[in-house]
């Protein structure tokens, strides 16, 4: 059981750290479009465009990285002061009532919206802007983040059940950074 759960945290992990190196492109992108627009006097709206999906990729791939680190907002008033075991419990209930819930949903309702975008093969709105199929692209974020969202409530099920099961054993992925 906890070999399964390793073995997703380490593909949730591997994409985030991947992911983050949007941030830098981004930034370099952004960087350009300054010096075009300020010291050039012209703009790209393809250059604009990309750097809202560099964005919208990064939030959306590392969402499951983010709670794999327990790096996402959570009201601490009384979880931080629970035992490790009552904090399992906490974590399992709201990963089977709101985490997996929430993922399919998000998945059900994304599938259509992301399908018509490629049977239209849908371009930028904008002239000049990205073309096919990166509009199409983007939106296919959307359920792949479902997903990942989904194995990584998984793992923290997972981890919930042994530190319910075993309470004088927390468990910890020896990978972690």
């Amino acid at each position: 059981m906890l070999a399964l759960a390793s073995r997703i945290e380490f593909i949730t992990r591997l994409i985030g750290r991947s992911v983050a190196w949007l941030c830098l492109l981004m930034v370099l992108v952004v960087g350009i479009v300054v010096i075009e627009r300020y010291w050039m006097q012209s703009g790209s709206i393809r250059l604009q465009e990309s750097i809202t999906f560099m964005h919208a990729l990064i939030f959306m791939l590392a969402a499951a990285y983010t709670l794999a680190a327990g790096d996402h907002v959570r009201v601490d008033v009384f979880y931080g002061h629970m035992s490790p075991r009552a904090q399992a419990w906490v974590n399992l209930l709201g990963t089977l009532l709101l985490l997996l819930p929430f993922c399919a949903f998000l998945f059900w309702s994304s599938w259509d919206y992301v399908a018509l975008s490629w049977q239209i093969r849908e371009a930028s709105q904008e002239a000049g802007g990205l073309p096919y199929p990166f509009p199409p692209l983007l939106k296919s974020a959307i359920p792949l983040t479902a997903i990942l969202l989904l194995l990584q409530g998984v793992v923290m099920g997972l981890r919930s059940i042994v530190t319910i099961r075993q309470p004088g054993q927390v468990y910890s992925d020896p990978s972690d950074d």
